[in-house]
């Protein structure tokens, strides 16, 4: 074993907010920050070009290739669960997609303890994260940011006539139209946003950790298995990890911090003592702290694909022949441009399944093609689909770890539609897509229902395709929960130190109270940007006051109008 020198801080996980504290700490100069990262490079062209998201999310190489239980809600099937496994971490394999969630989602966090963490307090982080590039041309508002190390962007600006006529069949069912989910009103239909500057993928890795690879004050170690905290009594003094075999001890003068993501950040509390006892004792690992909230209080997002056939030969199932992704492959390489240089989600919807809900619950993604999440096509011919689901589910589970061995794989258990609420939540999803796609505006593109198909009508039948059908969207969350010291569910205070444990923080999607309504990639930055204020004795930026949309007859109505075509 050999022993690095002292640091002030030492971050393990280089993923969506490991890479913005390394970035954010280091630019005082002062100050010496490790970066541990269990993966590799992130140089492959299957990272950077944005069209190939499925090839790293199917590649070990980048992928830790987790995997759940056999789920009780879902016919006792294994759910694969891919994190990140490179610099970026899971914004380098994810769907790019950038969503930050709605403004009730935040306010929800600072109701159940998290104070401070409002969306008043949250927007401003947001925008310090980001440069827009709105495709209108928009001037800055409120809510955007302009000069951010991420970029985000629309993409191809919706070339594809499908785009359009999913937000217009949207307006059509009566349901409003949003210029930005982003900003002043989510609900509704219209563009969606990604991460992608200049055709390339705009991970943590690409906007935050290569510009400040150079420091001298910035030491970034790759392919290190961390093992566990190194405790002096309960204060955390540094890590234990290993490269090729090599075991190594990092001290931390200051802090450590644990960014390692909702599966790696439980485990690792666990592997070195912290957690509920009963856990750790059944796992053959000694209780230093027992606190019971560390892997508990995980959510999910679960989602369907619901795909139709088209009438038009204008989907990307003509483009999946070698030729074609040659083609597409060759501009993108030369000029970062075109079908390459886009995820296909340029389009987009948030909605409320029911009346009474202040805010949306169910997302869609639309894409103008008819395949599965690995990229192969889901039949011959063309077609197009929507990817849906509850985003605020009621379903909790865990992640606990069985062994003190480090590279072992945790027991990942989400219990999906295991409480009604969510049951009836897809329910709702079926029957609404399917009213949805019924609109004018889809009646030059749809053809048949290929699924779930129209024989699956009543709600037994929904049920059992859901149960056999649904895929997670891949955004575990909130397994170290913020929240109140009293709370005896949380795992971290109000600034992400580790309750009961000094010099110690987690700071990425495991401390999210409540999963939002939308992908996880933009809050779990924006988490980083607010706790790296916390972790430099920064005073926070100042609260927004910026307006958020509501329906205004929320209370009573799911949606503002009336659908030009109502359900048969």
């Amino acid at each position: 074993m050999s022993e690095n020198q002292t640091y002030d801080f030492i971050i393990v996980g280089a993923g969506s907010a490991g890479c913005v504290l390394a970035a954010r700490l280091t630019e005082d100069a002062d100050v010496r920050v490790l970066l541990i990262e269990a993966g590799g490079s992130d140089s492959s062209i299957f990272i950077q070009m944005p069209t190939a998201l499925s090839i790293p999310m199917n590649m070990t190489k980048f992928n830790w290739f987790f995997e759940s239980q056999p789920e009780p809600g879902l016919n006792n099937r294994l759910m694969h669960t891919p994190r990140g496994k490179v610099l970026g971490g899971s914004s380098s394999i994810n769907g790019l997609v950038y969503v930050r969630g709605h403004a009730c989602d935040f306010d929800e966090w600072e109701e159940q303890g998290a104070k401070g963490w409002a969306y008043r307090h949250c927007l401003p982080y947001f925008q310090r994260a980001e440069t827009w590039s709105d495709p209108d041309g928009r001037p800055q508002d409120a809510y955007r940011g302009t000069d951010g190390p991420l970029s985000t962007c629309n993409g191809n600006n919706m070339k594809n006539p499908l785009y359009r006529a999913w937000i217009e069949a949207g307006e059509q069912a009566g349901y409003g139209k949003t210029e930005d989910y982003n900003g002043y009103r989510q609900e509704g239909f219209g563009r969606m946003h990604m991460t992608v500057k200049d055709g390339v993928r705009w991970s943590t890795a690409n906007a935050y950790l290569k510009p400040a690879m150079d420091r001298p004050n910035l030491t970034v170690v790759t392919k290190a298995l961390t093992e566990k905290i190194l405790l002096e009594g309960k204060k955390a003094v540094g890590v234990r990890y290993q490269v090729n075999g090599k075991v190594t001890e990092a001290r931390a003068s200051r802090e450590v911090i644990l960014s390692a993501g909702s599966v790696g950040s439980p485990q690792i509390l666990q592997l070195s003592g912290i957690g509920p006892a009963d856990v750790l004792k059944k796992a053959g690992v000694d209780v230093v702290h027992d606190l019971p909230g560390v892997g508990g209080n995980l959510q999910d997002h679960l989602e369907v694909y619901f795909q139709f056939r088209s009438k038009k030969p204008i989907t990307l199932n003509g483009k999946l022949n070698l030729f074609s992704k040659f083609m597409i492959g060759a501009r993108w390489f030369f000029f970062k441009s075109g079908l390459g240089a886009t995820n296909h989600f340029e389009s987009c919807a948030f909605i409320r399944s029911k009346p009474g809900l202040k805010s949306p619950d169910l997302q869609y993604h639309f894409l103008p093609a008819a395949m599965r999440y690995d990229g192969r096509a889901s039949f011959d011919g063309h077609g197009f689909q929507v990817h849906v689901g509850p985003n605020k589910p009621k379903s909790r589970g865990h992640i606990h770890i069985t062994s003190p061995d480090p590279a072992a794989k945790p027991e990942i258990l989400y219990n999906y539609m295991t409480e009604q609420e969510d049951i009836e939540a897809f329910r709702a999803c079926i029957r609404l897509t399917r009213e949805i796609m019924a609109q004018p505006a889809m009646d030059d593109f749809r053809g048949p229902e290929i699924q779930p198909g129209e024989a699956i009508a009543d709600d037994a039948e929904i049920d059992a395709w859901i149960r056999e059908n649904a895929e997670s969207a891949y955004h575990p969350s909130c397994t170290c929960k913020m929240g109140a010291k009293d709370d005896p569910t949380a795992v971290i205070d109000t600034e992400c130190r580790v309750i009961g444990i000094q010099s110690l923080r987690v700071v990425d999607s495991s401390i999210f109270p409540t999963i939002p309504n939308g992908n996880l990639n933009a809050p779990t930055i924006m988490v980083g940007e607010k706790a790296a204020d916390l972790l430099r004795g920064r005073d926070p930026l100042p609260a927004s006051n910026a307006p958020v949309w509501i329906a205004p007859d929320w209370e009573t109505t799911q949606r503002e109008g009336v659908p030009v075509r109502a359900p048969n």
